[in-house]
Formats: structure tokens, C-alpha cells, sequence
């Protein structure tokens, strides 16, 4: 049990880390890609565009949060 319990901190701490925010933001955009794909609105480099831009969009929506939180 103790080896399950170390095994779920771990991936706990590297996936969330420190922000759960960027984690879920990350996720939600992962999870967007397989709708996008199933539309064909774009083609492979377009959804890998699209893929990258979500993810960077993610990133920069959740530190624009903890800078705005910290500033107030």
C-alpha cells in the first residue's frame, strides 16, 4: 500500500506541480484536439498548430491568473 500511495504522489506532483491551474488548462486543450479531428476542419500541421497554440494559450491564461492574484 505504501508503494501505491508514493507511486500516486508522484505522478500527482509531476503532473499537477505547482499550479493546478496550467495542469487542467493543459488537459482541457489535449481533450479539444480529438473533437477538432473528428470535424477534419484541419489537417496533421494544422492540429498540431492548433494543438501547440492551445496549450501555450493554456499556460499563458493560468500565470496571467496567479500574476493578476498576486498583484491585487
Amino acid at each position: 500500500m505504501r508503494f501505491l500511495r508514493a507511486f500516486a504522489r508522484f505522478w500527482y506532483d509531476f503532473v499537477i506541480g505547482d499550479d493546478w491551474k496550467i495542469a487542467a488548462g493543459v488537459a482541457c486543450a489535449l481533450g479539444l484536439l480529438p473533437a477538432a479531428l473528428e470535424t477534419h476542419l484541419l489537417g496533421d500541421h494544422g492540429l498540431a498548430l492548433l494543438g501547440g497554440a492551445l496549450v501555450v494559450l493554456a499556460f499563458s491564461v493560468g500565470l496571467l491568473v496567479d500574476v493578476r492574484r498576486r498583484g491585487k
